[in-house]
């Protein structure tokens, strides 16, 4: 499960310029980065007939028994009512710079690609009449993760982002990846690599 990610102003161009697009379409203080919360609006990525684009969106999709559906299991969403065909029509990336996981004792932990101040998470979006709506595809942990959490948010290395939201043959193949390896921080600023 991914309950809270980091998009924070950073140095890296990508993360950049989706700020910069976000600001220009929705006015300044539109959004603005940090810690995101579910049902916060954030930015996503989503491809449009005239390229990748960026969209504000509210995290959770609004409808399930116990509030809002912020993570959908990358392993079934091609068959579950509720996200079949968006795996089809409503592939986004939500651009962070890290995600969070909890272990069992409550520590919290941030997990990032080594080397990259950008990590990709596929997703799932839906624009209605009102308001967008976006959830994070999880899948099983890689080892990076694998200790502290049984779930994680289903990470796009950088070069399968444009597959992910332009290619969908390459995005059901996407579905079933292992994320890469990543390293995490623990809150007290311990680095741990794998």
């Amino acid at each position: 499960m991914c309950g809270r990610y980091q998009f924070t102003a950073v140095e890296n161009e990508s993360i950049r310029r989706i700020l910069q697009a976000v600001e220009q379409q929705y006015g300044p203080g539109a959004w603005q980065p940090g810690e995101v919360f579910p049902s916060a609006p954030a930015p996503v990525l989503v491809q449009t007939e005239s390229g990748v684009a960026a969209r504000l969106a509210l995290w959770g999709f609004p409808g399930g028994q116990r509030g809002l559906i912020i993570n959908a299991r990358a392993e079934t969403a091609e068959q579950r009512p509720m996200f079949r065909g968006l795996v089809s029509t409503g592939r986004c990336v939500v651009p962070t710079s890290g995600f969070y996981e909890w272990d069992a004792a409550r520590h919290k932990y941030l997990f990032r690609l080594p080397g990259s101040e950008a990590v990709y998470l596929a997703g799932l979006w839906e624009q209605t009449e009102e308001e967008a709506h976006f959830t994070i595809l999880t899948t099983a942990p890689n080892a990076s993760v694998a200790d502290v959490h049984d779930r994680m948010p289903l990470v796009l290395p950088p070069e399968a982002v444009r597959p992910w939201l332009s290619d969908e043959a390459a995005a059901r193949r996407l579905l079933h990846a292992e994320p890469p390896p990543l390293h995490s921080t623990a809150e007290s600023g311990q680095l741990r690599m794998w």
